[in-house]
C-alpha cells in the first residue's frame, strides 16, 4: 500500500483498500478497491466429449448457479497447485493431466483478482471434500449441451462463461481432432 492508501476492511479472503492515484491531468483521486489473492477455475473434460460442471449455491445472489469448479488461492499460492486441489475438493475428480490455458481479470473496475483457467483431462472419480458451508453438486453434461446452456443463458457465472466460450473457440480453431 502507498502512504495514502488505507485498509478499510480485512476479511479471510480479501481486503478493501481506499487507494489514491493521480490522473494525467495531475489530479489526485481515491477509489475503494478489493485486493484479492486470485483464483483458479477448471474445465474438467471427461470421455465421450463431456464436461463436469457444478451446481453451486451462492449466498451473495441467493441462487444455485451452474459453474465450472473453482477456488480462491491462498496468499502467494501457485495456481498450478491450487487447480488440482480445487478440482478434487469440488468434484471428487483427480486429473491425470492439468494444463493452464488462460488467465483474465474478473472485475478490474473494482478488484485486482486474476482468474487462472485450467483444463483437466484423464480424470479419475473420487469423493468430494467440500469446505464448510459449501453446497456443491456435480453436473455432467455433453460439451454441446454445455454450450447450449450458455446460449440459453442458463449459465450466468462470468468465469464459467469465459472459460467455456474461450475453450470452445480453442477447440474450433485447432487443427487437432475435436474429440476430448
Amino acid at each position: 500500500m502507498a502512504d495514502l492508501d488505507r485498509k478499510l476492511l480485512e476479511t479471510e479472503r480479501f481486503d478493501v483498500i481506499l487507494q489514491s492515484y493521480h490522473t494525467t491531468d495531475g489530479c489526485r483521486h481515491t477509489r475503494a478497491t478489493i485486493q484479492h489473492p486470485g483464483a483458479v477455475t477448471i474445465i474438467p473434460l471427461l470421455s465421450g466429449d463431456r464436461v463436469c460442471l457444478v451446481r453451486n449455491y451462492r449466498v451473495a445472489v441467493d441462487k444455485t448457479l451452474i459453474e465450472l469448479p473453482a477456488g480462491t488461492l491462498e496468499p502467494g499460492e501457485d495456481p498450478g497447485l491450487a487447480a488440482p486441489r480445487e478440482l478434487a475438493e469440488e468434484t471428487g475428480y483427480r486429473a491425470g493431466r492439468i494444463e493452464a490455458v488462460s488467465q483474465f481479470a474478473m472485475s478490474p473496475g473494482i478488484m485486482n483478482e486474476r482468474m487462472h483457467l485450467y483444463v483437466a483431462t484423464e480424470l479419475t472419480a473420487g469423493t468430494q471434500n467440500l469446505d464448510e458451508g459449501e453446497v456443491i453438486e456435480t453436473l455432467i453434461v455433453s460439451w454441446s449441451d454445455a454450450m447450449q446452456m450458455v446460449d440459453r443463458q442458463e449459465i450466468s457465472d462470468a468465469k464459467t462463461l469465459v472459460g467455456l466460450m474461450f475453450y470452445d473457440r480453442m477447440r474450433r480453431s485447432s487443427n487437432e481432432p475435436k474429440t476430448i
